[in-house]
């Protein structure tokens, strides 16, 4: 398993991404993946996927489905441009803990152990991904081959992260495939 302690500090949640810049004065458009758009300011500096490059929103207003937004040091239209399509992010550390403990994020759940019903270890959780059909956990096996389960409470009963683990129940085809 992971060690989620070290781990925690370097994740980074994807919580928006500049789009097109807005006027002559550098603002820029942000599409904001946070709950309410206008809260991705809270957490400046924002870190990007360009090296070396941190964001901090200075001003920030909504406008129908995006943040208009004023960052530190972007003055000018030409170097607003140059942001088109830098994605913003926060370390998962800065983000308030869920309410709920049903609650979470989907890179909480990366590094878990994924132990069977029976109390065997499949694997470590690697990716939570979404196709169009509803989430999926791949989980990675000993060595390098990988399974991926739809991500539902029949297959997930029980999630603690607490305690790094989390409960799969083998769908039925799984299971039929596996005693082949």
């Amino acid at each position: 398993m992971a060690d989620n302690a070290t781990s925690e500090h370097t994740r980074k949640i994807l919580v928006g991404r500049v789009g097109a810049a807005h006027g002559l004065r550098g603002q820029v458009r942000i599409n904001s993946f946070t709950a309410s758009p206008l809260s991705i300011a809270d957490y400046s500096p924002l870190l990007t996927d360009r090296d070396g490059l941190t964001l901090t929103i200075t001003k920030s207003r909504l406008a129908k489905n995006v943040v208009i937004a004023k960052l530190k040091g972007i003055d000018d239209r030409t170097s607003a441009e140059i942001l088109n399509g830098v994605e913003l992010f926060v370390p998962r550390n800065k983000l308030p803990e869920p309410d709920n403990e049903d609650e979470f994020l989907h890179v909480d759940l990366i590094g878990l152990e994924a132990r069977l019903d029976t109390g065997e270890v499949l694997g470590e959780v690697i990716t939570v991904a979404n196709y169009g059909a509803g989430d999926l956990l791949e989980v990675r096996k000993s060595g390098s081959e990988t399974v991926l389960l739809p991500f539902t409470r029949a297959v997930v009963p029980e999630i603690n992260i607490k305690d790094g683990f989390l409960l799969i129940v083998l769908p039925v085809e799984i299971e039929e495939e596996k005693e082949r």
